[in-house]
């Protein structure tokens, strides 16, 4: 089996982690899953920016692991979960999180991201 590649970002391909330094929230179904005022901000070359929730700042019992995994050779393995409301709505894969992110962007470690198509993801004004 070939290994999996690990890039390191450049500056034709720069990631950034940043704290985010404004609240975010977010809601699935009308549900808040996260209220967060110690987000980070990931910018990943020309992608939209993703908002990096710190787990203690989500409702965890609202989060189901799936069997989902995906690699970045940029940030390494994603672990991902389902979130469940309340009234019964199951919302699949809407988050991810790495475990154990590769050096470049370990800030993100113990934090999760929310898919914008699947949750309604809100920061706060300056």
């Amino acid at each position: 089996m070939t290994p999996r590649p690990i890039h390191t970002p450049t500056a034709e391909y720069p990631i950034t982690v940043t704290p985010t330094g404004r609240r975010v929230t977010v809601r699935i179904g009308g549900e808040l899953v996260a209220d967060s005022a110690d987000a980070l901000t990931l910018q990943e070359s020309t992608r939209p920016a993703v908002q990096y929730i710190p787990l203690a700042d989500v409702r965890r019992d609202m989060l189901t692991r799936t069997a989902t995994t995906s690699y970045c050779p940029f940030k390494g393995d994603a672990a991902y979960y389902s979130v469940n409301t309340p009234d019964g709505q199951t919302v699949a894969d809407a988050a991810w999180t790495y475990e154990q992110p590769f050096p470049a962007v370990a800030d993100i470690a113990g934090h999760i991201a929310f898919y914008p198509a699947k949750a309604d993801i809100a920061v706060a004004d300056a």
